[in-house]
């Protein structure tokens, strides 16, 4: 993945580090785990890149739980049916996980940074397995809180965060 972001960087050079992050971490797939690397790769204060990539990975999560299931009915009547079905067989396969555990399975479903999971098929889990919304949110804010303590300690490494204090 971080040779993947590395040519990410490379594409957005010339805009300011703090908006590279910013955008990556708004990007389905990459997210927050895909923003903190950049930071690193970037050399942005760790302090400084944690928030960037959190309000970026959260930003889309409300209009995913509110709007998915509209959006999804409108565009199956259109060319993109074929990728409609596919986002939702995404979320049918993480359903199986997170439905076990319900919103403890959300948490760590959108928590653990293994490529699957993260904020946005999170958000498109319950939304398409009507959460309550409350409950969404927390599991899912729950769950950024983890990942990025996690992807803080693999992308700055743990002697870094240990010099800091």
């Amino acid at each position: 993945m971080e040779g993947f972001i590395q040519n990410i960087v490379s594409a957005l050079g010339g805009i300011p580090s703090e908006l590279v992050i910013f955008i990556i971490s708004l990007c389905p797939i990459l997210e927050l785990r895909g923003g903190l690397i950049a930071a690193s790769i970037l050399h942005v204060d760790m302090w400084k890149a944690i928030p960037i990539c959190i309000v970026g990975n959260i930003l889309p999560i409300p209009f995913i739980l509110l709007f998915i299931e509209k959006i999804f009915d409108l565009l199956k009547n259109t060319r993109f049916v074929k990728m409609i079905n596919r986002l939702e067989e995404k979320a049918e396969k993480g359903a199986k996980k997170i439905m076990k555990h319900k919103k403890w399975g959300l948490l760590l479903f959108v928590g653990i940074p293994i490529p699957g999971t993260g904020a946005w098929t999170g958000s498109l889990v319950a939304a398409l397995f009507h959460f309550k919304l409350k409950d969404a949110c927390i599991a899912i804010a729950g769950g950024l809180i983890l990942a990025t303590v996690i992807m803080t300690f693999i992308s700055y490494g743990i002697p870094y965060i240990i010099s800091m204090f």
